[in-house]
């Protein structure tokens, strides 16, 4: 089965989508690498043309000449951090980072995490002719980091990929702001207010409410433009343009008011009316989303990779790797990755665990954290960045073996810890892997037995919750999986109304008998006969239902004539607004939203991992204040 909740890709999942574009296309970065080795080796002197290749643009008699090394690396990166800042703002508003305390430790984590690398550069290098390119040493790439830990840790949760993002959401900003201030050199003022004065215009076009993506786009370009000439990096205009960009979910009654909209081009299909509709069509959607959607392939497939190749390139023979090897600059930055990145990842979690007596910890198990600090000293876009910035010559040489034999040791670090954790007991492993981090509930409000129409015994593990519509085919489509789940002796299902009236008309109806049914006590009889008869919901198939099910017929039919039972639908429908829900079928389990497909092996997998969650959750030792929150009078 090929069914997928119809949003799937709502932002209120702001990894799910990040860490498959990341995964996927790192190997076609790595591929970009090795061409730019082969390059280099085989013909430098083509090589180095290319990139020294003169671009320019003029308007009258405005030029801008740059090489083409300049244009990828100051202005297709500016697509880059773009990405990094609406995956940063899009955590704030709708990841995990919502909750700000959890944000502590990986703040900490961040920023002890660039000190220590810099810290072991600046002790090799003390004194020496490269002691100024400790900028180098600083930076995790995110990117290439997790599409190298879904290919070296394979059965490694998302958890454990999402700590690590989460770790190093400050680092590429940390970078930025570095940038700029250190290796920035001849800073203008003026470029630098016309610079500011862009930004302020945009934010103001968006206090406006104007949501047309073209509206900004001549602000964008001035203030890239004018941060070229001040001497300051202008990737920062992308990082800062990303911050900017809200995230958030499509609400029920914007798309209500779309389906009005296709409903009106539908009676009249005019080029007007289509337009109308295709613009409202886009506008539920956030600017992040909308953002992310274009330039997030088009960075990850497209502009590191070029960028890969364009910087990656070095000649390689005995001679160059002996002086490299020797050399202050590429020692510094590979035991600034390999030792400083796991060390500070460790040590930082570890210490506020301690100090704060388990308020703060890891969202992960021990061996999450540990995989997250290997794969941490992975480095090579903002590294390399610096490097170009900072170096020439020989010098730049070496960094840039440092950055790559960093990225090869951390690899083969990160694969033996996660080896050696997959031998462990399958106990053991689970808790290493995940901890025993209490996750963020999404379902409001929470399961009530007295309330909830519910299968499936109360102390089950593993709760199923599912908003459905009667009439909705992918909740008919899901329904054999949910009945195959169903025969799971650990798990309970909850089903709650969500009629999607404008787009299926007798789904309300429909929902209102089944909770009439429900007060004669055959709600699950009715639930089931609804679903595998969803073309046939009209009053009369609804009566002829009750009749088979041995129901008072009359009753049944004044219930639905007095509509006696639509508070009990309006409570379920404002529970689905509560917990962010627009689209059915959704699931949640054990509170936690399900994105993604829900055929039968998909929901599995997901009920199975709930439940070694839960296990987890019944075994470990509850925290101080865990514990007083249960019983005020429990001591440590």
């Amino acid at each position: 089965m090929s069914g997928r909740t119809i949003w799937k890709r709502n932002p209120a999942a702001p990894l799910r989508a990040f860490l498959r574009t990341e995964s996927g296309s790192a190997g076609v970065l790595v591929a970009a690498i090795v061409a730019a080795l082969l390059w280099a080796n085989i013909d430098p002197g083509s090589y180095e043309a290319l990139w020294r290749t003169q671009l320019s643009l003029r308007l009258g008699h405005l030029e801008l000449s740059r090489d083409l090394h300049t244009w990828i690396n100051s202005g297709l990166m500016t697509l880059f951090f773009l990405v990094v800042g609406l995956e940063t703002r899009r955590e704030f508003d709708l990841g995990d980072l919502r909750d700000r305390r959890r944000f502590v430790l990986p703040a900490v984590a961040g920023v002890i995490g660039m000190l220590i690398p810099v810290l072991i550069f600046l002790v090799i290098n003390h004194g020496g002719p490269g002691a100024h390119g400790w900028g180098v040493a600083m930076s995790t790439d995110t990117a290439l980091a997790l599409g190298l830990l879904a290919l070296l840790g394979r059965g490694v949760p998302d958890r454990v990929r999402i700590f690590l993002l989460t770790v190093f959401v400050v680092d590429d900003v940390i970078a930025l702001v570095v940038i700029a201030l250190v290796y920035s050199d001849d800073i203008k003022t003026t470029p630098i207010v016309v610079a500011v004065a862009a930004f302020a215009v945009m934010l103001a076009v968006r206090a406006a409410g104007v949501r047309r993506g073209a509206a900004y786009v001549p602000a964008a370009i001035v203030m890239w433009g004018a941060l070229l000439v001040s001497g300051v990096d202008p990737v920062v205009a992308g990082l800062a343009i990303g911050l900017a960009a809200f995230a958030y979910s499509p609400g029920r009654a914007e798309l209500e008011q779309v389906s009005g909209l296709f409903r009106s081009f539908r009676e009249q299909p005019t080029p007007k009316l289509a337009r109308t509709a295709s613009i409202g069509l886009a506008n539920t959607l956030s600017p992040n989303d909308r953002l992310q959607r274009i330039y997030h392939p088009w960075s990850s497939y497209v502009i590191v990779p070029l960028f890969g190749l364009a910087n990656a390139g070095i000649g390689i023979d005995g001679p160059f790797l002996a002086q490299a090897f020797a050399s202050p600059v590429t020692w510094g930055v590979l035991l600034g990755y390999v030792v400083g990145k796991p060390l500070a990842v460790i040590g930082t979690s570890a210490g506020l665990t301690w100090i704060s007596q388990g308020r703060i910890r890891p969202a992960v198990g021990w061996a999450g954290v540990l995989g997250s600090g290997t794969i941490a000293g992975v480095s090579f876009t903002v590294s390399l960045l610096i490097a170009s910035l900072a170096f020439t010559g020989d010098q730049l040489a070496e960094a840039k073996v440092g950055v790559l034999s960093a990225a090869i040791v951390s690899s083969a670090l990160t694969w033996a810890a996660f080896r050696l954790t997959n031998r462990l007991p399958r106990d053991r492993r689970t808790r290493a892997l995940f901890g025993d981090m209490t996750e963020l509930t999404d379902l409001v409000p929470d399961v009530d037995e007295k309330r909830d129409h519910v299968r499936g015994p109360a102390d089950a593990s593993v709760t199923l919750v599912q908003y459905g519509d009667f009439q909705c085919p992918y909740c008919g489509k899901a329904e054999p999986a949910v009945r195959e789940l169903l025969g799971h002796a650990d798990l309970r299902f909850v089903w709650r109304h969500l009629p999607l009236p404008d787009v299926h008309p007798q789904a309300r109806l429909a929902a209102e008998a089944a909770e009439a049914a429900a007060a004669q006590g055959k709600f699950w009889q009715m639930h089931d006969l609804l679903l595998d008869h969803q073309d046939k919901l009209n009053l009369t198939d609804l009566i002829r239902y009750a009749g088979d099910l041995g129901l008072d017929q009359e009753r049944f039919h004044d219930d639905l004539k007095r509509h006696a039972h639509a508070g009990r639908i309006e409570s379920d429908i404002d529970s689905a607004d509560d917990s962010g829900v627009s689209g059915t079928p959704t699931f949640f389990i054990n509170g936690r939203r399900h994105y993604g497909a829900y055929d039968v092996t998909t929901l599995t997998a997901a009920v199975r991992m709930a439940r070694a969650r839960a296990r987890l959750g019944r075994d470990a030792p509850a925290t101080r204040e865990e514990a007083r929150s249960v019983d005020p009078t429990a001591r440590r």
